[in-house]
């Protein structure tokens, strides 16, 4: 890793929301790859919700990493886009019923967006039927579902079975992520793939389509 993706993975992770948007800009200009930015900042991401984990970060603070990831976004995207943006495939997008955590979600929302899929973003404590209706209205190959709650993982199975139900399971693409999901966890659901991170979800998605 660069110093200058050492020095963003550091200002996500240290909240510095007045000082990312310079840094990011900074790096580009220095000719850094812009997908190398984009992976040291979903490192930093990766730091908050470990501090999170261990009580050294609070609410609060997960909220403000988004604001800074944002805000690092905002200078970044333009450099991610391509000619074809949209016409990777359809994702559609949500953190599954029960649970209403939604930074990992937006963060791998807006790196799908911009690699150039289509990402129909359903929010935050969205059930099955929900999803299979986005499915079907946007005739969508591939489905990401964010669950941060333990309790709430069931909530993947009552989805794979909703599609099932609906005659289109094999025809979608499920990848999971969150801080709760595991490899066995994705075996046990039934579904395709699992994320660690937002970089990772975008390869993902890509062997997908």
């Amino acid at each position: 890793m660069s110093e200058y993706s050492k020095k963003i993975a550091a200002f996500i992770a240290d909240l510095g929301l007045e000082e990312i948007a310079t840094q990011v800009q900074e790096a580009l200009d220095s000719g850094e790859d812009p997908h190398s930015i984009l992976k040291a900042m979903s490192k930093g991401m990766i730091t908050v919700g470990e501090l999170y984990e261990k009580g050294e970060y609070y609410l609060a603070e997960l909220v403000l990493a988004g604001e800074v990831m944002k805000e690092g976004l905002t200078v970044l995207q333009p450099h991610l886009k391509t000619d074809n943006r949209g016409k990777k495939g359809t994702v559609v997008l949500c953190t599954v019923k029960g649970d209403t955590h939604d930074i990992g979600k937006n963060l791998v929302g807006n790196m799908l967006s911009s690699c150039g899929f289509n990402v129909i973003d359903l929010g935050v404590d969205v059930n099955e039927q929900q999803i299979v209706k986005a499915i079907q209205d946007h005739n969508a190959k591939a489905l990401a579902l964010s669950v941060l709650l333990t309790p709430m993982v069931d909530s993947i199975a009552d989805v794979v079975a909703a599609l099932s139900a609906a005659g289109i399971r094999e025809k979608v693409k499920i990848a999971i992520g969150g801080a709760c999901t595991t490899p066995e966890l994705a075996k046990r659901m039934g579904v395709d793939a699992i994320g660690r991170d937002p970089v990772e979800a975008v390869k993902i998605f890509e062997s997908f389509f």
